[in-house]
């Protein structure tokens, strides 16, 4: 009975750490650039949209791509925003994420009277400008458009 405890316990350890690695697959990119969208202008939104899709295009899996989004820029990952209609399928992409600020999202709510509403794809981070820090401070590369 021994053997068998110790059989499933090693393929149970390796099949979680399996797991994590697959859930890191883009850890490792060797080029991660975070996109900071902090303005509710549609071009410049669209802009970081295709800053994303073009880098994406070039560098395939070896990039990761983190787009955060807060003040006015929290529009872009909002149903009414016509950028926004590009998010849920770019979100699709495992090496491209969406982070929305959640102070900026409170600060609306309260305003507002008002959840704000995210189209699909789109996390919510504490802070956009803490997360970008965080980012930075991890070598990623700052790019705003």
């Amino acid at each position: 009975m021994q053997p068998l405890r110790s059989t499933t316990s090693l393929a149970l350890v390796l099949l979680l750490a399996m797991i994590g690695l697959q859930g890191n697959a883009f850890a490792d990119a060797k080029h991660k650039l975070v996109i900071q969208v902090s303005t509710d202008d549609v071009r410049t939104q669209n802009i970081a949209l295709n800053n994303a899709v073009n880098l994406q295009k070039a560098l395939g899996d070896d990039v990761q791509i983190e787009i955060v989004a807060y003040g006015p820029g929290l529009s872009m990952l909002t149903p009414k925003s016509p950028a926004s209609k590009r998010v849920p399928d770019l979100a699709l992409y495992e090496n491209i994420t969406f982070s929305a600020c959640g102070n900026t999202m409170k600060n609306v709510s309260k305003k507002t009277g008002k959840d704000v509403t995210l189209v699909d794809g789109v996390k919510v981070v504490p802070a956009g400008v803490l997360r970008i820090m965080e980012l930075q401070e991890q070598g990623w590369t700052y790019v705003r458009p």
